[in-house]
């Protein structure tokens, strides 16, 4: 994937810039000067659904083409567009350190037929590998949940040859959970005899007169 940038002059209001399709960003890296930039918004926005974060891209425009991940995009809170965001240049032979989302694909029988649900425990893992063998997704196929004691680790997940995984091999992916029931507490029954016995005895003593009092 490709996407065409411009140095943009620090003296450039960044509100201009967006008003006219633009988006801001700069672009740094280990032996890379940080540098402001420029690019196509719309252009932007359709790079970065496919590549994401753990994408590499080849960005031109500044001479030599660079390859380069999108590190980080920051959003305007009321609408969702993007309004910066931060290029990493990709030296070349070095390994990169990327949190990967996770792809949930399939269908787990334990879930279709026998009513467990799906709980996952991980969205994203981390892996430190060649920029080339990056991948866009790990993919988990829950398939392999067939019964109510299923689990997923992260030994079932594939990864690139050159990746290093943060994660421990027996992490839980994902599970199969059971829904639990509400247990309805049921009152005690009434004793209605008890309730009957105390009433007599209150009228009965209503009924009976008070002492009389000694007159001197």
């Amino acid at each position: 994937m490709e996407l065409t940038v411009e140095k943009r002059d620090k003296a450039q209001n960044p509100h201009t810039l967006r008003g006219k399709g633009f988006l801001p960003a700069v672009i740094y890296g280990r032996s890379e000067e940080s540098t402001p930039i420029t690019v196509d918004l719309k252009q932007f926005q359709k790079v970065f659904k496919i590549a994401g974060e753990s994408g590499v891209i080849s960005l031109t425009g500044l001479g030599t083409a660079k390859d380069a991940l999108i590190k980080e995009v920051a959003f305007d809170v009321m609408t969702g567009t993007p309004i910066h965001a931060d290029f990493y240049a990709i030296q070349k032979g070095q390994t990169v350190t990327v949190s990967v989302p996770l792809e949930f694909d399939g269908v787990s029988l334990a879930v279709k037929e026998l009513g467990g649900i799906l709980t996952k425990v991980m969205h994203e893992i981390e892996i430190e590998c060649e920029p080339k063998d990056l991948p866009h997704a790990i993919h988990v196929d829950i398939s392999k949940l067939t019964d109510l004691d299923s689990q997923i680790h992260v030994s079932d997940l594939t990864f690139p040859k050159s990746a290093k995984v943060s994660a421990e091999p027996e992490e839980v992916v994902a599970l199969i959970s059971v829904a639990k029931e509400e247990v309805e507490e049921v009152a005690a029954p009434t004793d209605l005899s008890a309730i009957e016995i105390s009433e007599e005895r209150g009228k009965k003593e209503e009924e009976t007169p008070a002492a009389e009092t000694d007159s001197e």
